[in-house]
């Protein structure tokens, strides 16, 4: 058994605490549930008294005196009044149920966007340490997919779980009035229909429910990674294998399918079975007891249509139980983001912090520092001191700890051993937001959204004004380049930047950072993918940034550090 199928809640414990976010709107779910209720009991009841006007008029054409034990206004009425009530019942019946639904769909359509906004800020917290490396299409499905079936739980399942309840206890007492045991039956009837049915199959569907989650949280990642690299598998002649996969992995889902929906397909049949082995069950009782005199022949008749006609509530409850499988799966999957633990914990901004960095800055460094991903120690050791004012280069190969030290700069990772310093304090116990205030980091792959050159510049200076986004464009030589296009800076860059080159791309990412004006700027590879003529424009801009900012340029360029102050050599994870 894996460690994740280990690791797995039980449906209870889902439904527990999805159940949880509706307190704040329990006062809706209670009117949901009052409107179901009463929806019910006129759809019930329609049938009982249409049933007792049948029977009412058939036995008074044979000449029968009819007597009713439970008599009463209701059922002496005329057959004028009692249609005219049937007629009132069938409009109550439409009314209270789209009153029902129109306040479950509310709450349901509420509670998502409430944890949607749970789910973004969740992995806010996780990033960057806990989602680096994951499936980036397994994520999305979560965020999308996932959370829209929870639509389910809360506009189909919590109020129909309390209207089943209470319909069933009033029709208990109501047809237990006419005769004890057959109360106890229907009781019966409710509970195997209600309960051991729908746990019976949960407990059969409820790991395929995960696997078929997982299984389409998987698939999307592939397709976005197939999409992604649709160049090379053309350019490499691997279409076919990859559509063999895409295959492959389509059949898989199709036999998990399969299994779901004949799983659904055996729970209906076997509730269809089980309401009628107890109504038949009430019909037989009642006659036996006719027969002893115990009842009358009205009795009899009324108590079997109500027996037949009250099992909607629980049957619903029970139809649920085929999509509960997959949104018990997706409410998994949702909790499990929401209640992960962050690597990194953010520090509140607090106001008493003697931290002045992003004022003064003072210089910053790593003293003794041990760090590793997992198992694999990436520095050791390791000190370096960042004198302020400077360009301090950081020159080495692939995989030495140049990219990781930066990252530790922001805090993205905590150290394992020693500490990492900006303006003399530890970063630990900076405030976050003031930390990142003090920096602007530039990657060595720039992420581009789907918007415009001018907003994705912006980006680094959330209100900014069009002529700083042009000057930090300037800085970054990128702006000729801005201006040859159509529409200049509304110009948009298509997803992730698939309009523009790499060294473009790579230039408006340090345009952001320019235009970020932070006292520490860090750089990683920051001309990687820029020809000698901007590589020296760039350089030459950050020779004269250095003026009122300090710089730590890593490269693995030796033409790079030319223009640094002072170059310190890095190998695995060793400083000289």
């Amino acid at each position: 058994m894996s460690k994740e199928t280990e690791n797995r809640r039980s449906g209870f414990q889902i439904m527990k605490s999805l159940i949880t976010l509706v307190k704040p709107l329990l006062p809706v779910m209670c009117v949901a549930v009052f409107f179901g209720v009463i929806g019910y009991l006129c759809a019930i009841f329609l049938t009982i008294l249409a049933g007792y006007g049948i029977i009412h008029t058939f036995l008074e054409n044979m000449g029968v005196t009819v007597m009713f034990a439970g008599g009463g206004p209701l059922l002496s009425m005329s057959l004028r009044r009692l249609f005219l009530l049937l007629v009132v019942l069938a409009v109550c019946r439409g009314i209270f149920h789209y009153a029902e639904q129109y306040c479950n769909h509310f709450i349901a359509f509420k509670l998502l966007a409430i944890i949607r906004n749970k789910v973004f800020a969740a992995l806010r917290k996780l990033c960057p340490a806990k989602l680096e490396g994951r499936q980036k299409g397994n994520l999305i499905s979560i965020i999308t997919t996932d959370i829209e079936l929870l639509e389910v739980f809360y506009a189909h399942t919590i109020s129909p779980i309390a209207i089943a309840v209470v319909t069933s206890v009033i029709m208990t007492i109501f047809i237990g009035h006419y005769s004890v045991w057959a109360g106890v039956i229907a009781l019966l009837g409710y509970l195997v229909v209600g309960v051991v049915i729908p746990l019976m199959n949960g407990r059969d569907g409820g790991e395929k429910g995960m696997n078929f989650r997982n299984a389409f949280g998987a698939m999307n990642s592939f397709m976005l990674d197939s999409l992604r690299g649709l160049d090379e598998t053309i350019q490499y002649g691997k279409g076919q294998e990859r559509k063999e996969a895409i295959t492959g992995r389509s059949r898989q889902l199709g036999v998990i399918q399969e299994d779901l929906s004949r799983l659904e397909g055996e729970q209906r049949s076997f509730t269809n079975l089980v309401v009628l082995l107890f109504s038949f069950a009430v019909l037989f009782l009642m006659i036996f007891q006719y027969q002893n005199g115990n009842v009358d022949f009205m009795d009899l008749v009324l108590a079997v249509i109500s027996m037949m006609g009250s099992f909607g509530p629980v049957i619903a409850l029970s139809n649920l139980s085929n999509n509960l499988n997959q949104t018990l799966a997706s409410g998994e999957r949702v909790l499990s983001i929401l209640e992960e633990e962050p690597l990194v914990e953010e520090i509140a901004d607090d106001k008493t912090s003697d931290y002045q960095g992003d004022k003064a800055f003072l210089g910053a460094g790593a003293e003794h520092v041990t760090f590793a991903y997992d198992e694999e120690k990436i520095l050791e050791d390791y000190s370096l001191q960042i004198e302020p004012g400077k360009i301090t280069g950081i020159h080495g190969s692939s995989g030495s700890g140049k990219s990781t030290l930066l990252k530790l700069l922001m805090r993205f990772w905590n150290v394992d051993d020693g500490k990492v310093l900006v303006s003399g304090s530890d970063v630990q116990e900076i405030p976050t937001k003031r930390l990142r205030d003090t920096e602007s980091y530039v990657t060595q792959e720039t992420h581009l959204f789907h918007d415009s050159i001018a907003n994705n510049i912006a980006v680094g200076k959330p209100g900014a004004g069009r002529e700083e986004v042009i000057e930090a464009a300037k800085k970054a030589s990128i702006h000729d380049f801005i201006m040859s296009l159509p529409n200049g800076y509304d110009t948009e860059v298509g997803e992730l930047g698939d309009t523009l080159s790499g060294g473009e791309k790579q230039r408006i990412g340090i345009a952001r950072a320019f235009l970020h004006d932070a006292p520490l700027l860090l750089m990683d590879e920051p001309t990687s993918n820029l020809d000698s003529l901007n590589e020296g424009i760039i350089l030459k801009s950050l020779k004269e940034a250095c003026e009122r900012k300090t710089v730590v340029l890593v490269s693995h360029r030796k033409s790079t550090m030319n223009v640094a102050d002072v170059v310190w050599e890095m190998e695995s994870g060793r400083i000289s």
